[in-house]
């Protein structure tokens, strides 16, 4: 039923632990204890307990089955005493400093729930600007990220989960440089994704090089005005460099959203139908203060029938109608952590209904990704999904009830009675696909083959099942081959593999950066809320081609974008570090260059292929590179595998696999970084470099070595141990 990684994450991050720390349920009961508390929601439309029990059946069967998934929230804690089930919180940043703490401990609360949030910091006041209750200056939204950052850090040492942030600015505010340039040094802000809050007039001023007004966030007067050319240009060099800033096409959210702005009879908001200012950490769920969101994915996977090679639409349906009502079910089974939350959150009744594995329901179908009748493809599921999801909605308002804020939306506006303001969102899936044992979201195949690093540093070959299925099906399937597609992840050049077994198994850096914005966009059109995906650029990508995808994004539709150029980030070559005879450790980088350090014992640097070890002597441990020590007294046991930064490449290969001159791959003991000029020494040639780029983990919590991190969904996957940064 489940996989044996499947099985690794569910034990890691879902199913419940007693108080000495030992597992205490199964993958069964896990399933069978979030569908009954789910389903148990229906006592307050008079469900009996037979009813619910029946629908408790429904509701596991569906995802013990892998058809359908909640978010992960819901998986950790339905059935816990105050359980939270969210995994989207927008939270208000005032301008005042009493407001600004309010949030961080709100956010701090939220995380350690497993939920994600996101903030505009549009509100506060510029840098430098004066304050007048103190007479001094306000330090800007910058700085105050650089508090909630650091808030985050230490929540998710002890917390269900990372926590994570999405901080966005809008672009007319004064500070919108500082912002757009504040995670040049990647070593900050990193619990947080930041994205550009554009406007409509902003994007029409740089399409037409006008000026651009930067305005006071209270005043709301001129402060200075640029080049709006200029300030995109920053954007897209930036996004160009390090991956950040997204672009949120604010206004395009706003009047796309069914809730209206609303007041009472004194004057205040009405919760839930402020204006939307920002969205969650993947960009995915836009909110306004205070709204949460609730999201589920269904496997397309599994609704494939292989001998039509269509979707098994009426299958599909009855699916969806009860992911409907299954995330309805969890508004109401739900512990909110804030008061100001719960309300906005009941008002809207949002859910956010997606799907996984539309990369492996394609290649069931033998429709190759990224090509037209993929789009086409894309298209005829989404609006299918969008419309059944609405009837569903709309069926469960028959027999329950408008959502509160109705009377405020354009769903009364066309006397459509529905049950929640929006039903359908593109998620990222990383972990619950992993769980699913599909692939993410809507997004193509990140590698064909690759390297996992399991216990004590035994490697396994992990193939695409499909992949498998055909390649034994055909008679090209070896060992050896897979070994050999694994070093890259790719089959697009492997001559050994069929050309259109190549075309249909395309991976993300096969697809064109037009590919992928038409896919999104594809789905975009059909769905409520957006869409969560990352725009993939090879690493020669010139900044011309990521500015085209952002103005494309723009001129066709798309609420946000998400690029992400290979090796954009930066990285650490890993080196041999030797370890002494005595075991006590070695410094970070130190490597012995003659017998005498030794007495001419043997000293263990194990280099592993597959199935084989060599035992290097210390003469020619000190034939090998050495290495800078950047840490100098930094100690490290014979055993430790440190954290360096990732290539995060395409097709990447779980390391160290560093290609040497012995044709076998170095298995590292230490890890360290090495001069510019040394790293030459590594490679054989480019493409070996390349590979050892593409091979290096950036996974903050199974290390170095134990997998590879995907940039995929606007957020971060490490396929080894089911991490993700959302």
């Amino acid at each position: 039923m489940f996989s044996q990684n499947a099985l690794k994450v569910l034990e890691k991050r879902y199913l419940l632990r007693d108080e000495h720390g030992s597992l205490k349920e199964t993958p069964e009961q896990l399933f069978r204890r979030v569908a009954f508390a789910v389903a148990s929601a229906e006592k307050e439309w008079g469900k009996t307990d037979v009813e619910i029990q029946q629908l408790a059946d429904r509701y596991f069967q569906s995802m013990y089955s892998c058809s359908f998934m909640p978010n992960s929230p819901t998986l950790m804690n339905a059935g816990k005493a105050g359980g939270q089930l969210s995994a989207c919180f927008v939270l208000p940043v005032p301008d005042s400093l009493e407001g600004i703490f309010d949030t961080c401990k709100n956010a701090a609360l939220i995380h350690k729930t497993g939920g994600g949030t996101g903030f505009s910091f549009s509100r506060l006041r510029p840098a430098n600007d004066r304050v007048a209750s103190s007479t001094g200056v306000a330090s800007g939204p910058v700085s105050f990220m650089t508090v909630y950052d650091a808030a985050t850090e230490a929540i998710r040492q002890g917390g269900t989960r990372r926590g994570a942030n999405m901080g966005m600015l809008r672009v007319d505010h004064p500070d919108i440089e500082a912002f757009i340039s504040c995670k040049q040094d990647t070593d900050r802000l990193n619990n947080f994704n930041i994205s550009v809050a554009a406007t409509d007039k902003f994007m029409d001023a740089v399409e037409k090089n006008e000026a651009f007004d930067l305005l006071h966030p209270t005043s709301k007067k001129k402060v200075r005005s640029v080049k709006a050319a200029d300030l995109f240009s920053k954007i897209v060099e930036n996004a160009h460099g390090t991956g950040e800033p997204g672009l949120i096409f604010i206004d395009r959210i706003n009047n796309s959203d069914p809730v209206e702005e609303a007041f009472d009879e004194r004057g205040n908001a009405i919760p839930g139908t402020e204006e939307i200012e920002a969205t969650n950490p993947c960009g995915e769920q836009p909110l306004g203060p205070g709204d949460a969101c609730n999201l589920a994915s269904i496997n397309l996977a599994k609704f494939v029938d292989r001998q039509k090679r269509d979707f098994d639409y009426p299958r599909l349906k009855e699916q969806i109608e009860l992911s409907v009502r299954f995330l309805d079910d969890v508004i109401s089974a739900n512990s909110y952590p804030l008061k100001f939350i719960e309300e906005a959150t009941l008002n809207n009744r949002r859910i956010g209904l997606g799907i996984m594995g539309w990369a492996e329901a394609l290649i069931l179908m033998g429709i190759v990704y990224g090509d037209e009748a993929s789009e086409k493809k894309a298209d005829e599921l989404m609006r299918f999904m969008n419309d059944t999801a609405h009837d569903a909605s709309e069926k469960l308002a028959g027999e329950r009830g408008v959502f509160p804020n109705w009377q405020y939306s354009r769903w009364k506006s066309i006397n459509r009675p529905m049950r929640n303001a929006t039903v359908t969102t593109i998620a990222p899936t990383g972990t619950i696909s992993i769980i699913a044992g599909t692939t993410s979201g809507i997004e193509p195949l990140f590698a064909v083959c690759f390297i996992r690093r399991v216990m004590e540093g035994t490697e396994l070959i992990e193939v695409n099942p499909l992949f498998e299925e055909i390649a034994r099906e055909r008679g090209f399937y070896s060992e050896d081959l897979m070994q050999e597609i694994a070093q890259s992840g790719i089959v697009s050049g492997n001559e050994s593999v069929p050309e259109d077994v190549r075309r249909l198994f395309v991976c993300s850096h096969d697809i064109s950066y037009s590919e992928h914005v038409r896919m999104q966009v594809a789905f975009q059109r059909h769905t409520d809320n957006a869409v969560s995906k990352t725009i993939n650029f090879r690493e020669s990508a010139s900044v011309e081609e990521v500015r085209e995808a952002y103005l494309s994004a723009w001129r066709d539709g798309l609420k946000g974008i998400t690029v992400y150029r290979d090796n954009s980030r930066p990285r650490q070559v890993l080196n041999i570090a030797s370890t002494r005879k005595s075991g006590n450790g070695v410094r970070r980088g130190e490597c012995c260059d003659s017998p005498d350090e030794t007495g001419g014992e043997e000293i263990q640097c194990t280099v592993t292929s597959s199935s084989s070890s060599t035992t290097l002597g210390s003469n020619d441990c000190a034939k090998q590179p050495q290495a800078v020590n950047p840490r100098p007294g930094l100690e490290t046991s014979e055993n430790a595998q440190k954290k360096a930064r990732s290539a995060n490449a395409a097709g990447t290969v779980t390391g160290p696999q560093v290609k040497r001159s012995f044709s076998k791959y170095i298995s590292l003991k230490a890890i360290s970084f090495l001069e510019p000029s040394q790293e030459p020494q590594l490679f054989n040639n480019s493409n070996d470099r390349q590979r050892a780029m593409s091979s290096i983990s950036d996974c903050p919590e199974c290390g170095y070595g134990s997998g590879f991190m995907a940039r995929q969904e606007s957020c971060s996957l490490c396929y080894s141990c089911g991490y993700t940064m959302c």
